[in-house]
């Protein structure tokens, strides 16, 4: 029998070096991972003086452009509890590698949240080896699946589980999601979210650490430390599977050593 093709599909694996408000001085406080597989990311932050959750955000990047890149980006998962989509983000690519996304959002840090231009430079990183050895590294990103709700309120428990080679990353929301329609009659839904709990697991020394594990309940988030078995040999994006006894779907998959891309912000 042949073996089917395998999806090659686009990776990487990021974290932040500065980012500037405005005019002001760029900044750096955060320890900060972003695994982004085909059009899915999930996007950790963690403050490095306190050791507390920056912001936690997971979701899709949509490419709308290029000359440059330009990527709009959902928010499933938002700490941050913006749940609306961002505007396109163009991202500018660095002499030495590195990419600069530009843009304006809310600025948490100032009464109000006023809307504020942005800088951000992100750096590629190199993927850490995994439990599967050299050159055979994982890339995967799953999501909850809670059905197709219908009109009314529901609650939801949104969760992202995301690996490339030994980076892992959870992240886990309760939301309240009210579904509706608009005045012509289109599906609509507002989402409401609770603080966000997360984990960061990397492969060392032929076992899981954890290098973060923060919010309400954490330490029973689905772990690799503590024997998660995903499972994802030979799966494929849009496909239902189960892991630790909930439902998720497979947003994206591929089973080969990621590559490095531009422009996936992340």
């Amino acid at each position: 029998m042949s073996k089917l093709p395998v999806p090659v599909l686009e990776s990487s694996l990021t974290t932040r070096i500065s980012m500037r408000w405005g005019s002001e001085t760029p900044f750096e406080t955060t320890d900060t991972l972003v695994i982004t597989v085909g059009e899915w990311y999930v996007d950790l932050r963690v403050d490095k003086e306190s050791g507390k959750l920056d912001w936690a955000l997971a979701g899709e990047c949509i490419q709308e452009g290029k000359n440059p890149r330009r990527v709009v980006f959902t928010h499933e998962i938002d700490s941050h509890h913006n749940f609306n989509i961002s505007n396109p983000c163009p991202f500018i690519p660095l002499p030495n590698g590195d990419d600069l996304e530009t843009g304006t959002m809310a600025r948490p840090d100032v009464p109000g949240e006023p809307m504020t231009d942005y800088e951000e430079v992100w750096r590629y990183l190199p993927f850490r080896e995994g439990p599967e050895g050299p050159e055979r590294g994982l890339s995967w990103i799953l999501e909850s699946d809670e059905g197709v709700l219908e009109e009314g309120q529901h609650q939801v428990t949104k969760v992202f589980l995301a690996q490339i080679g030994g980076s892992y990353l959870v992240l886990h929301q309760k939301q309240i999601h009210a579904v509706g329609k608009t005045a012509l009659g289109e599906r609509a839904v507002q989402i409401n979210g609770e603080e966000v709990s997360a984990r960061r697991e990397e492969w060392t020394d032929g076992h899981w650490e954890v290098k973060h594990a923060l919010g309400p309940g954490s330490d029973g988030l689905p772990s690799m430390a503590n024997g998660l078995d995903v499972g994802m040999w030979g799966r494929k994006s849009g496909e239902k599977v189960t892991v630790g006894g909930c439902d998720f779907i497979v947003r994206a998959y591929a089973a080969h050593a990621p590559r490095k891309t531009r422009g996936s912000r992340l």
